[in-house]
């Protein structure tokens, strides 16, 4: 995992802490806007999966689990601190797992938040967008707004790029229901524009706790979330102290 930029030492001693799990295919950079709104004694980690960033050289791997147990090994290895977990898309389906992997070595998350991806009760279904062709995926990362300006004139990043996001849509679409949810409260976010995302399915992440939860919508299609408006807002409850606040049927809805 990598933490948010600046040199150790130069700001307060983190009371809490933010762990982020990219899209499919992103790499830590995805979350430049959120070192910049996060109280500075608030530490975040954002995790750098194999195939991309400075792990650029490693194979991207097919499945969840090998993701989550590198993930929740690493997690648990670091000085204790409260924290919450959040996942983007992808990062959705692994920051669900690895709340479920840490609940059981007795380091639960505080908050879950789940972001722009259906809840497991609504598996993936054929045909399967990691069987596309480079030009079909390339397309489709145009529609949604995956791909920043001047990417395709990078050669050498289309192609590792590519395998990255082929490997995590592979491991997202071949992920099944586990048979347990968690206790955590989860916090689902989405955007009423997301080309992706089937916005009103984002509430059965209900049933996937028996904790607290919460469901905000935004704007801003399926790469809402690292506008820097948007994640100032979802800062502010991440590292909220009070969770009573997160009543089971509090619907709130951002323009």
């Amino acid at each position: 995992m990598r933490p948010r930029a600046g040199a150790p030492g130069t700001g307060p001693p983190p009371r809490r802490r933010v762990v982020a799990l990219p899209h499919a295919g992103g790499w830590p950079s995805a979350f430049r806007s959120w070192w910049q709104v996060l109280p500075a004694d608030v530490e975040l980690l954002v995790a750098s999966l194999p195939g991309r960033g400075a792990r650029i050289g490693e194979p991207p791997l097919t499945r969840v689990e090998p993701l989550v147990e590198a993930l929740s090994r690493d997690l648990a290895d670091l000085e204790p601190l409260p924290y919450a977990v959040i996942g983007h898309s992808f990062g959705s389906v692994l920051g669900y797992e690895l709340t479920r992997a840490m609940e059981q070595k007795g380091l639960a998350p505080t908050l879950l938040a789940v972001s722009a991806r259906q809840p497991p009760c609504f598996p993936s279904e054929p045909p399967f967008a990691h069987l596309r062709s480079d030009p079909e995926l390339l397309e489709h990362l145009r529609d949604i707004g995956g791909m920043v300006p001047g990417f395709m004139a990078r050669a050498d990043l289309v192609q590792p790029t590519l395998r990255a996001v082929r490997a995590d849509l592979e491991a997202m679409e071949r992920y099944e229901r586990p048979l347990s949810g968690t206790s955590v409260p989860v916090l689902a976010l989405g955007a009423v524009d997301d080309p992706v995302v089937i916005a009103e399915r984002l509430h059965l992440w209900s049933l996937e706790t028996t904790g607290g939860f919460r469901r905000l919508m935004f704007t801003g299609g399926h790469f809402y979330l690292y506008a820097h408006a948007n994640a100032a807002v979802i800062a502010r409850h991440l590292v909220a102290e009070d969770r009573g606040l997160l009543g089971r049927k509090d619907l709130e809805q951002h323009r």
